[in-house]
């Protein structure tokens, strides 16, 4: 049956006329139950049902339809002979891949095996190495071959190896024997070896089954050799048939024989496996009955657009008219999308589309993420639909509660990972979801936010204990005794549930039985009362590595995401809720015989439709052909057949994108090919045809008309503005009223980073508040014992870090170097200092009412009477131009402020202003003085800001003016304001090549 048929719609008509029933009687009202349909999928068999059911002239029972293999509880006691002994026990492929990697990690560890990598392989690596070794062994049985076939490769080509391939053959021999002899002793079977037996099991009985009625088995291609041996045995029953799917009826013989013959490298063509299957049932092409309605064009196109390499140059012989491609493309459309996003969202319209107007859609995409990507666009219409192949259990909402729980732990209780955990809405602790919200606030703004506990529930509770109550010194939100009782009972079920893993994470080797219990425990407490996706089949993937207890490599407590992801490999989640009959997502296997309204073709790019022929790390590609294995070229041949099949559809969109991820893509070769052979005008048309749907996905997220936002500036009412402001908040003021506004005004405070870490300008600070303590204590710089003790003060300082010494014990030692550089600026100029103040508060109340307070860093009093005024940086010192343009009002105000005897030290003018950079790089503790413009002394220049001052107070705090935000922006700042996103300002603002604000 030609691609541009309806398969099983038909199939069914065939059977209905008796064309497929060789004179069977239909006479009788039941006849059609004495018929025998067998299809590869349970999918094709339902719509086979309902194809039957939907036919006119069906008025009696269905035929028998089954999938090949069979259902194995169902048929398997009934298959003759039938004093066979029962099958053993199939082994599951997560039984097979731990105990391959016992072999694979004792490899890896063996002289050889260190050889064959660069790095030694992780846990997670080696369970994938076993997993790709298991897809061999599965080779070998399907094809059915076995060691010997890899052994006997190596006299054959052993002068070709190199030595890693070698060594590598040495190790397939052992775990090729190996294998067999671990389901010997277990009293198993490996599946597809169980799966073969049916097969020809069925082959066998078939004669004894089936007799004279008709027998047909449809839409196989016999890739596998066990069901083609059942396809010939079919096709010998005097009543049997075998309908093959899109086999080129108008191949010659010599085309058949072209297909078979190794040296054109037919693997990858879609007729590869058909022409396999027609030699092994003795028949040639003259001999097969084309059961599809006239010839198609369209067909024709494909089938010459994708001949072998050799018959392209018969292409301009066989090339269509300008007419017959017409005729042949009529309902063909390519959506080119520049990105996988808009190729998605193009595709979900499409199918939107042909939903409105009351037709069917089926979606094919061999990329699982893609297939999200479209479900996630066909929700914005209220479209909802399902991946058939489902969910991976590891992204599934149970694995990534899973992976949460397993970060936590291993974290050790980090901020950032607790947080994320009690948000989950399934981490219940056997709580109600509303009981967790509210102890999940307090948690945040009472315990973490702006504080940093010791590391563990010990530190969290030591935190808690130390911000409970009236005396907590912490700015952030109170936590009272009620409070501290839930959240301490909160932290008792979080150190039960997760108590199994981090006895786990304590030893020094594990293995995946214990790491699946201990993390399936800790999933129950947390998940307690929880009804979450996935549980189920997590529940039944924990039972299978239970089964398995104590198999397996043992390895490290590390890297144990990408462990859990190894063996969750092949696990999926799959809805139970109804879905839409007119509407589905397959993947390649699942849309084979399946023939909606309209069919999409997604995903084809190169290495994902068709995927890479990737021969995996056991064999070479040459390797596998000695050893009689296919080549990995071969499962393209079966994707160019599945890409032929689905263009046989009557309405077909073909989707690709032009970049994946960050990385430029290429159309699928088979697309190539097909616009190669029609020729570049008609596949422009193709595209013109699917730009539609790209131009409504562009529009669909598009701003039609851009308007630009307003700055902000609002107007409150001049009571409401504050009366008093710091030294650092006059520069604000200047700079973005706006800000002053919500401090002051909305009174809104930036909440500390959650979990933020030390990084240099804490250090920084610290070191700030280390030499203050020094000087307000009175130490002697000249004393000899000086560096001691500005030693312990560091020491001191820095025990808050204790939960993270080596940072702590690094930061230290570096303090020594900072210290040594302190001593040596305040000894060189310590003749000159009369007495030294740090950090001393100033107050002053000017005549207009409004207050001006401060801290200054160091005042320090001079032999000659005047001041000097430090200010210790521990980021950027203000540029030069920004100290002349009195931009950089802080120390020229806090010298206004000395004079008029407002900083706690006797009034007097200042004759320095200083700012001493805090680090350790050549430019810590040099001096750099206040830079003036001309004509300006310190003390003018502390007068004229002074004035500019008491201006921008008045306009803006003392009248009702607006108070817009950034009149007066930083060039060198290069972090986000506090309040710059409440001011919205990247609606309003540009940047230019010099990163400098454009408004």
């Amino acid at each position: 049956m030609a691609p541009h048929a309806k398969f099983l719609a038909t199939l069914a008509d065939r059977v209905m006329d008796g064309t497929l029933l060789d004179g069977w009687d239909r006479t009788q009202p039941l006849w059609l139950s004495d018929v025998t349909i067998i299809v590869p999928t349970r999918r094709a068999k339902m719509a086979l049902a309902d194809a039957f059911a939907r036919h006119n002239e069906n008025r009696g029972l269905l035929p028998d339809i089954r999938t090949f293999g069979g259902e194995v509880e169902d048929e398997e006691p009934f298959l003759p002979p039938f004093d066979v002994t029962p099958p053993l026990p199939a082994a599951g492929p997560l039984e097979r891949r731990l105990v391959l990697s016992r072999l694979v990690a004792a490899w890896a560890d063996t002289p050889d095996g260190r050889q064959a990598f660069s790095t030694p392989p992780t846990a997670a690596e080696i369970l994938s190495m076993s997993e790709s070794l298991g897809a061999l062994i599965d080779d070998l049985l399907t094809e059915e071959r076995t060691a010997a076939d890899i052994r006997a490769i190596v006299p054959d080509i052993s002068g070709e190896l190199g030595a890693y391939w070698q060594q590598t053959l040495t190790f397939l021999g052992i775990a090729l024997d190996y294998w067999p002899q671990h389901l010997e002793a277990k009293g198993r079977a490996d599946s597809m070896a169980l799966r073969g037996q049916r097969l020809d099991r069925q082959a066998r009985a078939a004669p004894l089954l089936w007799g004279e009625k008709p027998v047909i088995a449809a839409g196989s291609t016999g890739s596998i050799p066990a069901t083609a041996r059942l396809l010939k045995a079919i096709s010998e029953l005097p009543r049997g048939a075998v309908v093959l799917p899109g086999l080129d009826c108008a191949m010659s013989e010599a085309d058949h024989t072209a297909l078979l013959a190794a040296d054109n490298n037919p693997h990858g063509h879609p007729q590869y496996g058909l022409a396999r299957l027609l030699r092994l049932l003795g028949a040639a092409v003259s001999d097969v009955t084309e059961l599809a309605p006239d010839d198609n064009l369209r067909t024709t196109l494909v089938n010459r657009a994708l001949a072998l390499t050799k018959d392209t140059a018969r292409w301009p012989e066989q090339r269509l008219t300008q007419l017959e491609i017409g005729m042949a493309c009529d309902g063909l459309s390519i959506i080119r999308g520049r990105n996988e996003d808009e190729e998605a969202r193009a595709v979900a319209l499409a199918a939107r589309d042909t939903l409105a107007r009351g037709k069917t859609v089926g979606v094919v995409t061999p990329d699982r993420n893609l297939a999200r990507r479209i479900a996630a666009e066909l929700r914005r219409f209220e479209v909802v639909v399902d991946d058939a192949a489902g969910t991976p259990l590891f992204q599934s909402a149970a694995g990534r509660l899973l992976r949460q729980i397993l970060v936590v732990a291993s974290g050790n209780c980090a901020p950032v990972d607790l947080m994320a955990l009690l948000r989950n809405r399934a981490a219940l602790f056997g709580l109600k979801r509303s009981e967790i919200g509210r102890l999940a606030d307090d948690i945040e703004l009472g315990l973490l936010r702006g504080q940093r506990p010791n590391p563990g529930l010990a530190g969290l509770r030591d935190l808690l204990k130390a911000n409970v109550g009236e005396t907590t010194k912490y700015v952030g939100k109170r936590l009272y005794a009620n409070q501290a009782e839930a959240i301490e009972a909160l932290f008792a079920r979080i150190e039960v549930a997760l108590s199994p893993l981090r006895t786990l994470l304590g030893e020094s080797r594990i293995n995946a039985g214990a790491l699946a219990a201990a993390i399936s425990r800790a999933f129950d407490s947390v998940a307690d009362g929880a009804d979450i996706p996935g549980r189920t089949e997590l529940s039944d993937w924990a039972g299978q590595m239970a089964a398995q207890q104590g198999e397996g490599h043992s390895f490290a407590p590390s890297g144990l995401e990408q462990v859990l992801a190894a063996l969750m490999v092949g696990f999926q989640v799959r809805t139970r809720e109804e879905r839409r009959s007119d509407i589905a997502i397959w993947g390649q296997l699942e849309a084979r015989l399946q023939n909606p309204d309209l069919l999409v073709l997604c995903a084809l790019n190169e290495d994902k439709w068709p995927e890479a022929a990737d021969p995996g790390p056991w064999l070479s590609r040459g390797m596998r052909l000695a050893a009689g294995l296919e080549p990995p070229e071969r499962r393209q041949g079966l994707a160019a057949h599945d890409f032929a099949q689905g263009l046989g559809n009557e309405q077909v969109i073909i989707a690709f994108s032009d970049r994946i991820g960050t990385s430029p893509a290429l159309p699928s070769r088979f697309v190539q090919r097909l616009e190669a052979f029609a020729g570049a005008d008609n596949a422009r048309s193709w595209e013109e045809r699917g730009a539609q749907w790209l131009d409504q996905a562009r529009r669909v997220d598009a701003v039609i008309e851009t308007r630009s936002a307003q700055r902000p500036a609002p107007n409150p009412p001049a009571d409401t503005r504050p009366r008093q402001l710091s030294v650092t908040e006059i520069e604000t003021l200047m700079r973005s009223p706006y800000d002053i506004y919500a401090k002051h005004v909305l009174r809104l405070r930036p909440l500390d980073a959650l979990g933020e870490t030390p990084e240099a300008r804490e250090r920084g600070t610290i070191i700030h508040d280390i030499l203050a303590r020094f000087v307000e204590e009175r130490h002697d710089v000249m004393a000899p014992n000086a560096p001691d003790l500005l030693r312990q003060f560091a020491v001191d300082a820095f025990s808050g870090l204790d939960g993270i010494a080596e940072r702590r014990d690094i930061w230290i030692r570096r303090f020594e170097t900072a210290a040594r550089q302190f001593l040596d600026f305040e000894r060189e100029r310590n003749a000159e200092v009369r007495q030294r103040h740090a950090e001393i508060d100033g107050l002053w109340a000017l005549p207009s009412g409004f207050t001006l307070k401060g801290r200054a860093d160091r005042v320090d009093e001079m032999m000659d009477g005047r001041l000097q005024i430090l200010d210790f940086k521990t980021g950027s010192v203000p540029a030069p131009g920004a100290m002349k343009a009195f931009e950089a009002p802080q120390m020229l105000l806090e010298a206004q402020m000395a004079k008029a005897n407002a900083m706690g030290v006797p009034g007097a003018d200042s004759s320095a202003l200083t700012y001493i950079k805090i680090g350790l790089g050549p430019e810590a503790f040099r001096p750099i003085a206040f830079s003036l413009d001309n004509g300006h002394t310190i003390m003018s220049a502390a007068d004229e800001i002074a004035r500019r001052m008491q201006s921008h107070v008045d306009f803006f705090l003392f009248n009702d003016n607006p108070m817009p935000a950034r009149i007066l922006p930083l060039k060198t700042q290069r972090f986000p304001g506090a309040y710059d996103h409440l001011a919205r300002m990247d609606e309003w603002t540009a940047v230019d090549e010099d990163d400098e604000d454009v408004f």
